[in-house]
């Protein structure tokens, strides 16, 4: 690297550092015509697909989108500065049925090939240098150079800005983690914590013995799928063949029930007009409030106005003969109507409960069920999820079709507020990320064969006489004992226990992080900020251990990915600044 060309560092190479490399080649042609730059991309694994999306994992993994649902690129929908540059989706450049659901190689494979296509767009004079190295801290004064340390390099890279775009973050454990452990070092049990699943040493469940597993989304339907397809059964039909060597999974979780299965038919006619109760005028008056603002309190009523103005345009535009008024009539009353107000317009105007939209109910569907016995249970959740796989693939119930676009827009908003707590995350995730329905049927199939049990809502996991012992109150005296408990979750991404030493130097620093332990940053560009609510003027963050986390580095078409104007301001913001230090130094 040379002295007199400027730098850039990006930490973090997957699909969020490539996204950003993608801006800055859109960008630049507009932005910087400076003496050159050195970008140097830090990442142990392959740039593009990084860590979740690496070559070196099973096959048996799939994307939980449907292969024409994913995009690395910007489209008109995008609200950004910089220029739309337009290219293939998943499935047209891989060549798939676009209703695939693509294993996750393939999808690594895409991503690199964004990668080298960003990297040849690249101005003339710019360069990139992959280190596949761990960064371990970014030192240097705030209005100077600054110095990335590598794992194994007595030298640090200079760089006079510094993006971190790292994606998810393992954790050191919490009190009841670090307690779980202990307690199965002492007895001789085996507890895994949160982690990526496909990282996880899975050899210590034996066959045929029982498994807890807390978590029924989409880690744990990559357990499912390595514990059972993974060590040499098949599915015929409906039918799961085993081979042996499976343990018997008993599976709870706060909800109790998975994850909504992907939404299997394809959109057709009019948009919901979106956003139109929670757009970016409600985000600015909520930012305004001296005082702040309580997300239950005065983000959620807009946000559920908002959702159930999306279930009701496309239920009363494509389904009109399930409706007693004229959308017209019934959009000016909504509009007009508090809580209670809609909730009578909508008794009166939508006669079937089956096509209103109950947002409580969908978070919690056991909320205060009680069944009489475990087998019992296990025949009402298999017709819970055999109802869900029924509904999510008839475009009769198409209003859910709607509140999943009204999840899109609602979440490109909320991101303007910062931190809004774990909770709505996890609920988008829940209604809008689960997994493909074939992997539902599976888990049908699995639990017919017994190998799949389910235990509940709320479930309680204790470490007590030399075993885990799990029970719920969705089925009353009922408990299951293990050797083994799974924590089927990713780790919270929280700044303070994260074991990546990067982060944890930089709050040491005096970065700032919000109540739920994620790292603030500037809502426009990106930019780190200190306790006082300062922005560092050379480093940046990007990606999920962030408060402006967005739902994934990329997205499906035309639906206006929030990450992709990130990606675009934080790029232009770079350019600009790395702009004004060339013409400094030059003058």
């Amino acid at each position: 690297m040379s002295a007199s060309r400027p730098a850039l560092v990006i930490v973090g190479a997957g699909p969020r550092g490539t996204g950003l490399l993608e801006r800055i080649a859109a960008n630049a042609p507009e932005l910087y015509a400076g003496t050159g730059l050195d970008i140097h991309l830090v990442d142990p694994h392959p740039p593009g697909a990084g860590r979740i999306w690496r070559a070196a994992q099973s096959p048996l993994l799939w994307m939980n989108s449907h292969a024409e649902d994913v995009t690395m690129f910007t489209d008109e929908t995008v609200e950004m500065a910089g220029p739309v540059r337009e290219g293939p989706t998943l499935h047209e450049w891989a060549g798939l049925d676009g209703r695939t659901f693509a294993d996750r190689r393939i999808q690594g494979d895409y991503l690199r090939w964004v990668y080298d296509r960003a990297v040849a767009d690249l101005p003339r004079g710019v360069t990139v240098h992959h280190h596949p190295r761990r960064a371990l801290r970014v030192s240097g004064p705030p209005e100077g150079r600054q110095q990335v340390w590598l794992e194994g390099r007595p030298r640090p890279l200079l760089a006079d800005l510094v993006v971190l775009a790292v994606g998810h973050l393992d954790a050191e454990p919490d009190a009841e983690q670090a307690h779980l452990a202990a307690y199965a070092r002492e007895h001789g049990l085996v507890h895994l914590p949160p982690d990526y699943t496909a990282d996880s040493d899975l050899t210590a469940l034996k066959p045929g013995e029982p498994v807890l597993v807390r978590g029924f989304g989409l880690a744990f339907v990559d357990l499912m799928v390595l514990l059972t397809e993974g060590r040499g059964g098949r599915y015929e039909g409906d039918a799961y063949l085993p081979s042996g060597r499976e343990p018997v999974l008993y599976v709870g979780s706060r909800r109790g029930v998975p994850y909504h299965s992907k939404i299997g038919y394809d959109w057709t006619g009019e948009r919901p007009p979106l956003p139109r109760f929670f757009g970016p005028a409600e985000v600015g008056e909520l930012r305004a409030r001296p005082k702040g603002f309580d997300f239950r309190r005065d983000v959620w009523p807009l946000v559920e106005k908002e959702l159930g103005f999306a279930h009701y345009h496309r239920l009363f535009t494509a389904h009109p003969e399930r409706t007693t008024v004229a959308w017209r009539d019934f959009e000016e009353k909504y509009a007009a109507g508090d809580a209670a107000d809609i909730e009578a317009l909508v008794a009166s105007a939508v006669p079937d409960p089956g096509d209103r939209l109950d947002l409580a109910a969908l978070d919690r569907p056991l909320d205060g069920v009680r069944y009489g016995s475990h087998e019992e249970f296990q025949d009402g959740l298999r017709e819970y999820i055999d109802g869900d796989l029924t509904r999510r693939h008839d475009a009769r119930h198409s209003a859910d079709l709607g509140v999943f676009l009204g999840l899109l827009s609602v979440y490109g908003q909320l991101i303007r507020l910062g931190s809004l707590g774990p909770w709505w995350h996890g609920f988008f995730s829940y209604l809008a990320s689960g997994p493909p329905g074939p992997r539902l049927r599976q888990m049908l199939a699995l639990s017919r064969a017994g190998l799949l049990r389910f235990t509940g809502a709320d479930l309680t996991v204790a470490a007590e006489d030399g075993v885990f012992r799990a029970s719920s109150p969705t089925v009353p005296g009922f408990s299951v004992e293990a050797r083994a408990l799974v924590e089927a979750r990713l780790p919270e991404p929280t700044v303070g226990r994260a074991r990546d030493t990067l982060l944890r130097e930089l709050h040491a620093d005096g970065a700032a992080e919000t109540p739920d332990g994620l790292l603030r940053v500037d809502p426009g560009d990106g930019r780190i900020l200190d306790r006082d609510g300062r922005p560092h003027p050379r480093r940046f963050a990007l990606g999920p251990y962030t408060d402006g986390r967005t739902p994934g580095a990329f997205t499906r078409p035309r639906t206006g990915g929030p990450a992709f104007r990130q990606n675009d301001a934080t790029a232009r913001a770079a350019l600009a600044l790395l702009r004004d230090l060339t013409r400094s130094a030059a003058a």
